[in-house]
């Protein structure tokens, strides 16, 4: 199946404002485009892209006095198969993991790791392991949060969510990932587009959304605590141990986002 993607975000800033985008697709996904992925602004702006640390591809900008519109739109090709399903899979012990996942076993920004090892350990450390073990941690997340955009704070890490049992997609998430990683486990926080193919209706309003991806098996698997289901048509844009690696945009100065729109919609056959 076609899937069209995209999004229309307009920034206000009182003076010229360095900013960073992280918007494109992921290059494990890049050869399935079937259009150019190309980030465009209103007034025209030059921009210059580069590759972080994790693979990411990154934009940088300098916004102008004003407002300025960002936007994309672009056809990307998916198999229309809900999230690969490996339950049998198993987790390496750390001595075995290969060098560039231990990364995502350590603490970061919003997964504090040393804060709730206990409660992981308390919770699942006598259950099963590997995929079964990253499941239950899922089912739990998805069962103690209540989700609500009024909950919405991009300062809330791993364990005020799990005191307040309320947030959004990225706090769900960054539970799940800090569970993960006390467990043993490399889990890196993802971010990008989920549609809403062969969900019924109604459907909420579009918006990115964040999901993780566990190590196991010599593989990294996908897992949505959020939805905690498998879904159809989940493109990746960005991963990277918290939120904070892969953020929509880094402005460095004040900068206002106007309105905001997001898209990820089947195209029908013709």
């Amino acid at each position: 199946m076609k899937i069209r993607i995209g999004y229309e975000m307009v920034y206000s800033c009182t003076q010229p404002t360095p900013a960073i985008l992280t918007l494109n697709v992921h290059s494990s996904r890049a050869s399935y485009l079937l259009t150019p992925d190309q980030i465009k602004t209103d007034p025209p702006l030059p921009l210059r892209g580069y590759r972080d640390m994790y693979g990411n591809w990154v934009t940088r900008i300098t916004l102008p006095p004003g407002d300025t519109t960002i936007s994309n739109d672009a056809l990307i090709y998916d198999s229309g198969e809900p999230d690969p399903c490996s339950p049998d899979a198993q987790q390496h012990p750390v001595e075995a993991l290969p060098d560039d996942t231990l990364v995502y076993l350590l603490g970061s920004r919003y997964c504090e790791t040393d804060l709730l090892a206990d409660e992981a350990w308390r919770l699942f450390g006598h259950g099963a392991t590997g995929w079964q073990r990253v499941q239950a941690i899922c089912d739990f997340v998805h069962e103690h949060i209540t989700f609500g955009y009024e909950h919405a704070r991009n300062t809330m890490a791993a364990s005020q969510v799990y005191e307040s049992k309320a947030g959004v997609c990225r706090d769900f998430t960054h539970l799940a990932v800090t569970f993960c990683r006390t467990m043993n486990i490399p889990a890196r926080y993802c971010s990008g587009y989920v549609t809403d193919i062969g969900i019924p209706p109604p459907h909420a309003e579009m918006d990115f959304a964040a999901w993780f991806e566990a190590f196991l098996d010599g593989e990294w698997h996908t897992f949505d605590p959020r939805n905690n289901k498998r879904l159809i048509g989940r493109i990746k844009m960005a991963h990277g141990r918290d939120a904070a690696d892969v953020a929509l945009s880094n402005s460095f100065g004040e900068t206002l986002l106007k309105s905001f729109l997001v898209r990820a919609d089947e195209v029908p056959e013709e």
